[in-house]
C-alpha cells in the first residue's frame, strides 16, 4: 500500500506577520442594554414621583408639628432630608443607564457623594435611635428628652458633619472616565491614584461606616425584641409601638445595602496592577461598575421608608389623609405622638380620668360621712 503524501507538501509557504494587528481584551462595558436599559429609568422614574410624594408628606406633616417635636420626630426629620437629597440624583443615574455620564465630573462627584452621605446618615441615625430605645426598655435610661430638642439636634448635626468627613474619598475620587469599550461614552467611576489609597478608602466605608453601627444596631435590636416577646405588660407593648417602626426600617435599609456592601468587600478583596498599563489598571475603574447593579436597590431605599410610617403609625396615616382631604383642623393635636400608640394626649386623658374617679369617691365618702353625722 503505497502513501502518497505529494499534496501535503507541494506548497510550503511563510506568512509575515508584521502587519497583524493585536486587540488586547478590553474591560467588560459597564452600561445596561435591551430591556434593562428602559427597565432601570422606568424604576428610577417611579421612585423620584413616590419619594418626592412620600418624603413630602413626612416633611409637611413634621413642620405642622414643628413646635412638640418628640426624639424619633426629630430623627425622621433628618432622614427624611438624606432620603430628599438622594431623591434629586435619581434623573442622573435614569439618564447615566442609556447614554452614559453626560454632565460631567462635578455632577459625578455630588451624586457619588450624595449616596454615600445617605447610606452613612441613614446607618448612623438609626444606631442613634436603636441605642436610644435599648436604653430606655432595656435599662429604663432617658437618653434623650423632648423637652430638650437642642440636645438631639446637635447629636444629628454632628452625624451629617460624620458623613461629610466620611465621604471625601469620594468627592476626590469620583471623576467622569470615558468608557473605550462601550463608543466612547462617559461614566461616572472611580479613579484612584494608587492601590494603597484605594484600600484605604474602601476599608473605611466598610469598617466605620457600616460594620460598627451595624454591630450597635443589631445589638440594640436584639435585646430590644427579646424584652418585648417576654414582657407581659400591655402598657408597656403599646408604648414602645415606635420599636415597630424601628425594626421595619433597620430590615429595609438592610435589605436595600447589604447586597451593595457584599458587592463592594468582592471587589476589594482582588488585586489590582497599579504598574501596568494594561489589563487590570485599565479595568480597576470599571470593576466599580459591577456593583451598579446593586445600587439601584441603595437608590430606592429612599423611597421605601415613607411606605413603612404609612403601614405602621396610625397617627401619621390619620394625619396624612387629612392632609389630602384638606381638612386641617384634623391635624391640631400636635402634641400626640406619631410613632407610639399612648400620645401625651392619651395620657393626659387617662391622668384626668383618674383624677375625676378620685374626686367621686372622696365626694361618696364625705356624702356618707354626713350621713352618719345626721344619724
Amino acid at each position: 500500500m503505497e502513501l502518497d503524501l505529494y499534496g501535503l507538501f507541494e506548497q510550503n509557504n511563510t506568512f509575515d506577520y508584521s502587519d497583524y494587528e493585536y486587540k488586547e481584551e478590553g474591560c467588560p462595558s459597564s452600561k445596561v442594554s435591551g430591556t434593562m436599559a428602559v427597565l432601570i429609568p422606568f424604576l428610577y422614574s417611579v421612585g423620584l414621583l413616590w419619594g418626592l410624594l412620600g418624603n413630602g408628606l413626612i416633611l409637611v406633616i413634621l413642620w405642622r408639628k414643628r413646635w412638640n417635636f418628640s426624639v424619633m420626630d426629630i430623627f425622621v426629620l433628618y432622614l427624611g432630608i438624606a432620603d430628599s437629597l438622594l431623591l434629586l440624583t435619581l434623573p442622573l443615574w435614569a439618564v447615566d443607564a442609556v447614554k452614559g455620564w453626560i454632565v460631567g465630573t462635578g455632577f459625578c462627584k455630588l451624586a457619588g457623594a450624595l449616596l454615600k452621605i445617605n447610606f452613612y446618615c441613614g446607618i448612623f441615625l438609626l444606631a442613634l435611635i436603636s441605642l436610644d430605645c435599648y436604653l430606655s426598655i432595656i435599662r429604663s435610661v432617658q437618653m434623650y428628652s423632648r423637652k430638650k430638642p437642642l440636645v438631639i439636634h446637635c447629636c444629628c448635626g454632628i452625624v451629617w458633619f460624620l458623613c461629610l468627613l466620611l465621604s471625601i474619598p469620594d468627592w476626590i475620587n469620583l471623576k467622569a472616565i470615558s468608557d473605550q469599550t462601550d463608543h466612547g461614552k462617559w461614566e461616572c467611576n472611580y479613579s484612584y491614584s494608587s492601590d494603597s489609597w484605594r484600600l484605604a478608602s474602601r476599608l473605611l466605608h466598610l469598617v466605620v461606616g457600616f460594620t460598627l453601627p451595624a454591630l450597635v444596631i443589631l445589638f440594640c435590636c436584639s435585646c430590644i425584641l427579646l424584652n418585648l416577646r417576654q414582657a407581659c405588660n400591655g402598657i408597656q407593648k403599646k408604648k414602645d409601638k415606635r420599636t415597630h417602626v424601628l425594626v421595619a426600617l433597620v430590615l429595609a435599609f438592610f435589605i436595600s445595602w447589604t447586597p451593595y456592601t457584599i458587592a463592594l468587600i468582592v471587589d476589594t478583596a482582588q488585586p489590582v496592577d497599579n504598574v501596568s498599563t494594561t489589563g487590570a489598571e485599565r479595568c480597576d475603574g470599571r470593576r466599580w461598575t459591577a456593583s451598579k447593579a446593586t445600587d439601584i436597590l441603595g437608590l430606592l431605599h429612599c423611597v421605601v421608608n415613607p411606605v413603612i410610617y404609612l403601614c405602621l403609625s396610625k397617627e401619621f396615616k390619620r394625619r396624612t389623609l387629612a392632609l389630602v382631604k384638606f381638612s386641617g383642623c384634623d391635624t391640631d393635636s400636635n402634641d400626640v405622638s406619631l410613632w407610639d400608640t399612648v400620645g401625651v394626649n392619651d395620657s393626659t386623658n387617662v391622668q384626668e380620668k383618674e383624677q375625676g374617679s378620685l374626686q367621686l369617691m372622696n365626694g361618696i365618702t364625705q356624702t356618707n360621712k354626713t350621713q352618719d353625722q345626721d344619724n
